[in-house]
């Protein structure tokens, strides 16, 4: 599962801020560094939530289905790790929500 970094994404939007307000050299400097953009980031972070939803989906089924090799401990694990994941995200989204409208309040 990959962890989502909030200081990272706030960052992120901090640096293109800054470059809103004319202050792109900062910006071009953060990009050319090889740090990866925060599209990649929120769309890694999406994929590893839905890998963790996923994989407590067949669980879920395969413990439903009777199978002898899974118990209903691992089923109960793998569901509230997807569901602290989906939360984990809703949180992260609604920061970015925030910050985004805060950005946007921002006189120029």
């Amino acid at each position: 599962m990959n962890e989502i970094d909030v200081n990272r994404l706030l960052s992120q939007l901090r640096t293109t801020a800054a470059a809103a307000q004319g202050r792109a050299p900062a910006a071009a400097s953060a990009a050319r560094s090889g740090a990866p953009d925060f599209a990649g980031l929120v769309k890694n972070a999406l994929n590893g939530v839905n890998e963790t939803q996923l994989r407590a989906d067949k669980l879920v089924n395969a413990f439903e289905l009777g199978d002898a090799k899974v118990n209903l401990a691992d089923v109960m694990i793998a569901t509230q790790k997807a569901n602290i994941s989906f939360q984990a995200m809703t949180q992260v989204r609604n920061k970015v929500v925030a910050a985004y409208q805060e950005i946007m309040n921002m006189q120029v």
